[in-house]
């Protein structure tokens, strides 16, 4: 097994040019030689440390073995996080049982963050949960991935009430469907917007701004330096 292939080897992913991944035009933000590997953490290795064996531990007593099997695709200790990377079909099932069980009690969602990663083939948009145990005192997160060409997620809407507009949100932003959601709508831009604004594929775009007298291009349009 080589070290790239190891289960908690981190996962590269893509490589970045420049700060900010600007292609057609030229880079005058100072970092346009700037190179970089987009990497994510691999699986951690036992024990994870603090709470994070019992949270671990009861989820698989809960699910079941095989439950638990088809469910987690990973567990990542990251940064003192705690990361369930889950397959999407079994999100609420997985949700639930940490909402529901008395040892768990997640009964927090702290929201809904999306990321794109253009360059993950097939998991090219992630959603992130944060879930706090009120009861308990802890933090952890789950993670959901699913591909461009089927950008569909399980809503958990009906586990925790409160993702409602932040679902809506990051559907808005990245064009992920929650599927189950009451009333998936935009909630920042408008209706008939087209594209998905915080895509890393999205055009930059911008607009002309004046500053006494003179008129600032759009940063797409600006003159390039090198």
């Amino acid at each position: 097994m080589t070290e790239q292939n190891r289960p908690d080897a981190p996962e590269v992913i893509g490589v970045r040019r420049g700060m900010f991944g600007n292609r057609d035009t030229g880079d005058t933000s100072g970092y346009g030689r700037l190179v970089r590997t987009v990497a994510l953490p691999g699986s951690s290795p036992r024990p994870y440390g603090g709470y994070f064996d019992e949270v671990v531990d009861r989820l698989a007593e809960v699910l079941g073995e095989d439950g638990y099997a088809e469910s987690i695709e990973r567990v990542v200790v990251y940064r003192d996080e705690l990361t369930l990377e889950i397959e999407r079909t079994q999100l609420p099932t997985v949700a639930q049982a940490l909402r529901d069980d008395p040892q768990l009690r997640f009964e927090l969602c702290l929201g809904v963050s999306g990321v794109h990663y253009p360059e993950d083939a097939g998991r090219e948009l992630h959603a992130v949960y944060p879930l706090m145990s009120i009861t308990h005192n802890r933090r952890i997160r789950m993670e959901v991935a699913a591909p461009d060409a089927d950008p569909h997620i399980p809503s958990l809407y009906r586990v925790y009430p409160t993702v409602d507009w932040h679902e809506r949100e990051t559907y808005d932003f990245f064009g992920i469907i929650f599927d189950g959601h009451p009333s998936l709508t935009r909630i920042e831009m408008p209706d008939d917007w087209v594209g998905h604004p915080q895509r890393k594929d999205y055009p930059l775009g911008g607009i002309p701004v004046q500053f006494k007298g003179a008129e600032i291009p759009p940063p797409d349009q600006r003159r390039a330096y090198n």
